[in-house]
């Protein structure tokens, strides 16, 4: 190669010695995280700790057993109600812009998801027995 050419090619290794250094020194700092962990935390997890949680049954039993369909629905209502978080975030972001038009649409827009609650909560779709 010609030396104009390797002089070249260098430059454009040494541009991604930023993204290489990024990457070695986030690796070191995660595999320095888990090995401090691992020596400072607890040996011997207590029976809390491993007990199931959130979930309300065993982890690691038969995959045939039977629980409550209100649990799938807790979850869906659930993620219903939290993704609409992903409209208020740009709405509140460019709010200055729409003016007192965006005002009354995210009014709307909030009122009927409190109508949607207070009909899944009448409806007693939020009990648990």
């Amino acid at each position: 190669m010609r030396p104009k050419a390797l002089a070249k090619e260098s430059r454009m290794l040494g541009e991604y010695l930023p993204i290489l250094l990024f990457l070695a020194v986030s690796t070191a700092v995660g595999v320095a995280l888990l090995v401090l962990g691992n020596l400072l935390g607890p040996q011997r997890p207590e029976a809390e700790k491993l007990s199931p949680y959130e979930c309300g049954f065993e982890a690691f039993e038969d995959a045939r057993m039977q629980f409550d369909v209100r649990y799938y629905l807790i979850a869906i209502l659930f993620i219903a109600f939290d993704l609409e978080i992903a409209f208020v975030f740009p709405w509140a972001v460019i709010f200055r812009t729409l003016g007192v038009a965006g005002l009354y649409e995210m009014g709307i827009f909030l009122g009927l998801l409190v109508l949607g609650f207070v009909y899944v909560w009448k409806k007693g779709a939020l009990e648990w027995e």
